[in-house]
């Protein structure tokens, strides 16, 4: 008779978090937007369910922008999303850099 070992039982992770890759797109789109003079201060929340990059215009503000990477929603609208100071969604998609997008839009301004 055999008997087989048993099935590892594989928690759930504790945090969810922004990995190197995602970290870069979303630093490199924060640089350009402190060299531009929109954001001069961000926070970084790992919740259980849920990764947030906030975005500050002031220190002591609440945030302007929140960016938000959300894995149980990877099958349906996509885990990223952009949410705005109101709570007001402004892109969800399953990439990052496209929903990054809607916030370059506020580095385009005319020349006069």
């Amino acid at each position: 008779m055999t008997v087989t070992p048993p099935i590892p039982f594989r928690p759930e992770p504790e945090t969810v978090a922004f990995d190197r890759a995602e970290l870069g797109a979303i630093l490199t789109l924060y640089g350009r937007m402190v060299a531009a003079g929109e954001w001069r201060d961000y926070g970084m929340s790992f919740l259980r369910d849920v990764a947030i990059f906030s975005v500050f215009r002031r220190t002591a503000e609440h945030p302007i922008y929140r960016i938000e990477k959300r894995p149980r929603l990877r099958n349906r609208q996509g885990m990223y999303a952009v949410v705005a100071m109101d709570g007001q969604i402004l892109k969800r998609g399953h990439d990052l850099r496209t929903v990054l997008r809607v916030l370059e839009r506020k580095l385009i301004r005319s020349v006069d």
